[in-house]
């Protein structure tokens, strides 16, 4: 009995310090809807309805006209939004927040930070899109958890939190989203009537109640286990520190990176430069120039952030459990295959895609996303998971495009029809190097990152 009034007093205190960081002070708090008329606020690009009824402003879908923006007169930096919305399913909106409308820019089109509502069976509620600029910043496939928290037919409460290069995202109550960006410091918050596609979706609506704004004496939330994107070159984030990530990579020396199958960092090839760490083209053959580099540690289960980007045609790899044990041009280990799928020849070898963008190399194709792939010469982010239990998942730019368990009969079966069936126990190290290959092509690395997992 004791112990079970101690395990409910400990929530109630859990309870009580949520409430707290998540409503600061009260008298901090101003209202952004006076909730009776559209002070404050003015319409950008499309003609959409909008109208107040119940102390709600009423969003309503209109044919023929582009995404539809009701924006405040203010622009705001750093703040702390709280609303209520209710959206009918067949909809798609989402809330502007350091936005921006520019003469010089796509003819004043409405871009920036977007807080995604999505009631679709996606379940993407409170992930962050780049509006008419980047595209997805954070897809909620990076935070399962996050996806249920969206309810259909009802109210649901959104705070949003932008403070410094921080912004992050609560569906009731839910952590949702992290993103970690410098690209826009400061904009309008906007309410969203997405265009409809169907002549049956006009008159459909979105309302929003409730809205209130905090621009004084913020104080973020704690920190917390939600996965962090973050587009800063070589920066840890404090979350991600919390949470046990480290650069693997300083960005600034080879520390820690020696060749494979050798004592000391390559002489050549290899360059470090302006944050970044790339291999230099040579002929284009395995082994290159500068040959492959590993770090001096071995890892067994691990969160890796890699940021990449190729040159046109190029070919190279993230590998990982690379052992040294095997001689060869390129050591042996699992792979993030790195490819210019348009241009090289590699793509089209293997089976089944295999060898693409993101694949795990001649085993599992990852999944064909257009979404996730960006243009040759544009940064690139990749994760991969290896959990405790065997399990693997790779992330191209956010989208999840592949997931298998090492030493499943589905690997082992993959393994025994591949390039790599007469090595022994191929991928099943209990710990190995983390690997950058040099396949003779000119391939850039950045934001190397990892968190190790028990």
């Amino acid at each position: 009995m004791k112990q079970r009034l101690r395990l409910v007093m400990a929530f109630a205190v859990l309870l009580q310090f949520t409430a707290s960081a998540q409503n600061n002070n009260a008298k901090d708090w101003k209202p952004l809807f006076n909730g009776k008329d559209l002070s404050g606020w003015k319409q950008l690009n499309g003609k959409a309805k909008y109208t107040v009824s119940n102390q709600e402003i009423v969003g309503t879908t209109v044919p023929n006209e582009p995404n539809s923006f009701l924006v405040t007169d203010q622009d705001y930096g750093d703040f702390i939004l709280e609303l209520e919305l209710m959206v009918d399913t067949s909809m798609n909106s989402g809330i502007q927040i350091r936005s921006l409308s520019k003469s010089d820019y796509k003819n004043g089109r409405v871009h920036g930070y977007q807080v995604e509502v999505d009631p679709s069976a996606r379940q993407w509620s409170g992930g962050i899109y780049d509006e008419a600029r980047r595209g997805w910043l954070y897809p909620l496939e990076l935070n399962q958890a996050a996806k249920p928290a969206f309810k259909n037919g009802q109210w649901n409460k959104y705070r949003i939190e932008c403070i410094g290069n921080n912004i992050r995202t609560w569906v009731n109550g839910i952590p949702a989203a992290h993103v970690v960006d410098a690209e826009t410091a400061k904009g309008f918050i906007a309410l969203q009537v997405h265009e409809i596609y169907k002549p049956e979706h006009t008159g459909k609506q979105i309302r929003w109640r409730n809205i209130r704004i905090q621009t004084s004496n913020l104080k973020p939330s704690p920190a917390d286990e939600v996965f962090v994107v973050n587009t800063i070159p070589n920066h840890v984030s404090p979350q991600e520190k919390h949470q046990g990530f480290s650069l693997l990579w300083d960005g600034k020396t080879t520390k820690g990176w020696r060749g494979a199958y050798k004592t000391s960092f390559p002489t050549k090839g290899w360059v470090v430069d302006n944050g970044e760490f790339t291999i230099k083209a040579s002929d284009g053959s395995e082994g290159g120039v500068g040959g492959d580099i590993v770090t001096e540690k071995e890892y067994g289960a691990f969160v890796l952030k890699f940021d990449f980007k190729l040159t046109e045609g190029a070919n190279s790899g993230v590998k990982y459990f690379v052992t040294e044990k095997e001689k060869g041009a390129s050591a042996i280990g699992l792979e993030y295959q790195l490819l210019d799928d348009e241009r090289h020849p590699d793509a089209k070898l293997g089976r089944n895609n295999n060898r693409t963008l993101a694949s795990l190399y001649d085993l599992i194709p990852s999944a064909r996303t257009p979404a996730a792939r960006k243009p040759i010469g544009e940064w690139n982010q990749g994760v991969i998971k290896v959990f405790p239990d065997n399990k693997v998942e790779y992330y191209l730019n956010g989208y999840k495009v592949i997931e298998f368990e090492r030493g499943s009969p589905e690997y082992l079966d993959l393994v025994a029809s591949s390039k790599y069936k007469d090595w022994e126990n191929f991928g099943m190290a209990k710990t190995g190097h983390i690997l950058l290959q040099d396949h003779g092509n000119t391939v850039s690395f950045r934001s190397i990152k990892i968190q190790e997992l028990k």
